[in-house]
């Protein structure tokens, strides 16, 4: 197994632990992404998006042919990166938590897609 492979695994790994986390602990999103959570509704929404968008893309990885899910994962963070980085000057939202998190979105779409 070469080292980009390994690498594609660590993105496909930290997307399911980050859907799962967003799935059975909502209320605990806040530390990495800044959403706080006020009510029923936007515990559904986390819960929903944040985790079933990423337990989906990881399940597609091993639900299909694993080079095609590792892309369209790939393709998924290269999208939430380039909307972040168009959010981050359109909100004034230029936090070292969202450069970060850009730099992550940028990194596994860029070893995901190739």
């Amino acid at each position: 197994m070469n080292f980009l492979t390994i690498l594609k695994w660590v993105a496909v790994t930290a997307t399911g632990l980050t859907g799962l986390f967003s799935l059975f602990w909502p209320d605990k999103v806040y530390g990495f992404t800044g959403l706080q959570v006020s009510g029923p509704r936007g515990v559904t929404e986390i819960r929903a998006v944040l985790g079933g968008v990423f337990i989906a893309l990881t399940i597609a990885v091993f639900l299909f042919d694993r080079i095609t899910g590792m892309k369209v994962m790939g393709l998924v963070y290269l999208v939430i990166g380039l909307i972040r980085l168009v959010s981050i000057f359109i909100d004034h939202s230029a936090e070292s938590s969202n450069w970060i998190s850009l730099a992550i979105e940028f990194a596994f779409a860029a070893v995901l897609l190739f």
